[in-house]
């Protein structure tokens, strides 16, 4: 199968762009339609540590988790849900535990669904195996036909969708990010990460048309999340915001391949960058925001809302809550938030409330600034122009950032010293790189299996 690159934008200009509506919707699961003109909760959670130790105990976890979230949805009269469940290493390493995980759960769903009319899909992502502390191998061999075999089960046993958070280019990554070597940020996640999801991503697109299931998308968790988290709040210095953000900026060139391979949408919750990738394909996103506060922290809690069409909480731990188990009081408060929304598209008022989310957090930090929807639209039109060139549009992209946060720093946009400074060294190092993707490519090759042990150009069909 070949893949389509895209070249143009999705919407006519970044004020077309709102929550619960998507140029393309997706059917799936229990007669959901996702970005066709309402939001839903999706409810991500983990198990117990001790509930792997078996695959009997993990199926029983599971079985509670769905359960609870099912009935309290039922309770509070919520129209719609879905289910994420991002496997546990267990799962992943033996498909056949993630495929009755999925059989588990999709079973009790059915129930739920046939006896109160609930809305609802299954979303299983299945976990990057093909990384560990003792082996980085991304290509052939027996993890990879283990990591291609665990989606295989999981849509044959219940999964109405197939993810993943893809790792190709994290190795070049982590070591550039502690640099600050801006050419090795992008080298790693816009090329090298491209590269990779190009490969799997056909496969897992292949293997959901097979299954008559969705492929939904992927994420940069491994890469833009770990610059975000490295970058912390506003009064951490462990790596300046605006690095941070250029990297997101980046991540969106990545991100976007898999759709460009097959996928379909919605695209992954922890990707940030979704609302670059919509402008660009108009396929149905998951964001995360406020409600992540379970799992991490982030600078746009409410800005991240603006152009969702599923509202997730991250994952949360299960276990118990004075409100009940976690995974009740987070799927009530996303039902909620989806409800508020729902009732702004339904009224005509939608613009009104993407503006108002996107006002509370524009100016709270630079990540935030760049990822406002008409902000994140430019983004997308300069990762658009040059949709042919992976490395190119990476490039664009990354200037494209640099640019906005400029702009915003001559408004109400503060950046400190530390953060002005790393702002232009970035842009002088950009500026300074080639547009000839060749010699790009051959300068990194060369310059990072020297320097990084574990990169194996191997691994990139290089």
């Amino acid at each position: 199968m070949a893949v389509k690159r895209f070249t143009k934008m999705a919407y006519a200009s970044a004020d077309d762009m709102v929550f619960g509506k998507s140029v393309t919707p997706v059917k799936t699961g229990l007669g959901l339609e996702i970005g066709a003109g309402y939001t839903t909760p999706e409810v991500n959670y983990a198990p117990r540590p001790e509930a792997g130790a078996s695959k009997e105990k993990l199926i029983k976890e599971y079985e509670r988790i769905t359960t609870d979230i099912m009935a309290r949805m039922v309770q509070i009269g919520a129209p719609a849900v879905v289910l994420e469940t991002e496997h546990v290493q267990q799962m992943s390493n033996h498909p056949d535990w993630g495929a009755a995980v999925a059989h588990a759960q999709k079973t009790i769903m059915e129930e739920y669904h046939d006896e109160h009319g609930i809305k609802c899909a299954l979303r299983h992502t299945i976990g990057d195996i093909r990384e560990s502390r003792e082996f980085f191998e991304l290509r052939g061999g027996d993890k990879y036909n283990t990591f291609m075999e665990a989606f295989e089960q999981c849509a044959q046993n219940g999964a109405d969708m197939l993810a993943v958070e893809s790792m190709g280019g994290k190795e070049v990554f982590d070591y550039s990010i502690l640099r600050n070597d801006m050419a090795g940020i992008l080298y790693g996640i816009g090329v090298l990460g491209s590269m990779d999801m190009e490969m799997i991503w056909q496969d897992i697109a292949s293997i959901a048309k097979k299954n008559n299931v969705t492929a939904s998308g992927d994420t940069d968790c491994a890469q833009a999340n770990t610059a975000m988290f490295i970058a912390g709040g506003l009064l951490d210095k462990n790596l300046a915001h605006t690095i941070a953000g250029i990297a997101r900026a980046i991540s969106a060139a990545r991100s976007l391949v898999a759709y460009e391979a097959g996928a379909v949408g919605p695209g992954k919750d922890c990707g940030y960058e979704n609302v670059i990738v919509k402008s660009i394909c108009g396929m149905p996103m998951t964001m995360e925001g406020k409600t992540s506060t379970c799992a991490h922290s982030d600078l746009m809690g409410n800005l991240v809302m603006q152009c969702c069409d599923l509202w997730s909480n991250e994952s949360v731990e299960y276990h118990g809550e004075f409100g009940g188990t976690t995974v009740q009081c987070w799927s009530e408060t996303l039902a909620y938030d989806c409800a508020l929304m729902n009732v702004a598209l339904q009224s005509g008022n939608e613009k009104i409330l993407r503006d108002l989310f996107m006002a509370s957090d524009l100016y709270r930090d630079a990540q935030a600034y760049l990822l406002a929807y008409p902000n994140a639209y430019r983004v997308g039109q300069a990762i658009a122009k040059d949709g042919n060139d992976i490395y190119l549009r990476a490039k664009n992209a990354a200037l494209e950032c640099i640019k906005i946060v400029e702009e915003g720093a001559k408004g109400k946009l503060e950046l400190s010293r530390f953060e002005a400074k790393a702002l232009a060294d970035a842009k002088a190092a950009f500026e300074a790189l080639t547009d000839d993707k060749e010699k790009f490519m051959s300068d990194c090759l060369t310059k990072y299996k020297e320097e990084i042990k574990v990169f194996k150009p191997e691994n990139y069909g290089l």
